[in-house]
């Protein structure tokens, strides 16, 4: 694979199969088209702004960003969308993240890697983020591996639903790649998907049940190729209990077996 170009440039793929042609790469937010408006796009640079300022003030080198994407609070969470991020000293210091979007509308995800002008500019439903540092040897782990093309997308699933069963592999939400890529980089035996979720399992993870009544639930399926409740087992399905990696069961996870520090917010 050849070396990756500057995250300016828009969705630059770390997967070879990645196409910058795709339609635009959501994840964690709404798929409304069309191009940024002045205030959007100035809202979306001035929190990149405020969360580089505190990134540095951290003292960390990877972290764990999420953004609001979605309003998700009817199923009380905050976060939708979470990346991988890290300080890359190559390029002076700036914030890169890697993360998966969703290809919109289609049921096909790949892998990126851009700046953090990029990752807000994609019309929050609110410009907030939040972060936690790892651990410092867990970052001293994360780190090469974020720097690998290889490496950071072998866990990776093409398949993509937005409510992936946290303990399947026929989808792969873009949380859901974020932990398991952790867990592999924690625990390098995890070397495939089945493993890494068994291993999170052991070690406390729990995902978020979302309780999404049957009339929803056919909404979505009928309306929306990203979403599919298949992978669930049929009798959580039947009662509406869909448990799928959430940002807020990843940091809460990660502040119960103090593999982080606490959560900072930016606003």
């Amino acid at each position: 694979m050849s070396a990756l170009h500057s995250p300016r440039r828009a969705l630059v793929a770390l997967a070879a199969a990645a196409v910058l042609a795709l339609p635009a790469a959501h994840a964690g937010q709404t798929c409304e088209e069309g191009k940024l408006t002045g205030r959007e796009l100035a809202a979306g640079m001035e929190l990149a702004a405020h969360t580089a300022d505190k990134l540095n003030a951290s003292g960390a080198k990877v972290v764990l960003l999420a953004r609001a994407g979605q309003d998700l609070s009817k199923y009380g969470l905050r976060w939708s969308h979470l990346g991988l991020a890290y300080k890359d000293d190559s390029a002076g210091g700036a914030w890169r993240i890697v993360h998966k979007l969703n290809a919109c509308g289609t049921d096909h995800a790949d892998v990126f890697r851009q700046g953090l002008g990029e990752f807000f500019n994609d019309r929050p439903f609110r410009y907030e983020a939040a972060f936690v540092a790892l651990s410092p040897e867990l970052q001293d782990r994360v780190l090469p591996l974020l720097r690998d093309n290889t490496a950071v997308t072998r866990l990776h699933t093409p398949r993509y639903s937005m409510v992936a069963y946290a303990y399947a592999t026929r989808y792969q939400q873009s949380n859901q790649w974020a932990l398991e890529t952790l867990a592999m980089a924690i625990e390098p035996a995890n070397t495939s998907r089945a493993q890494a979720q068994a291993w999170l399992r052991n070690q406390g993870y729990r995902p978020s049940v979302m309780h999404i009544d049957t009339f929803t639930r056919l909404g979505a399926r009928l309306t929306r190729a990203n979403v599919e409740f298949d992978d669930h087992p049929t009798g959580d399905r039947f009662a509406g209990h869909i448990a799928t990696a959430t940002v807020d069961s990843i940091f809460d996870w990660l502040s119960r077996t103090q593999r982080g520090g606490a959560m900072q917010t930016v606003r």
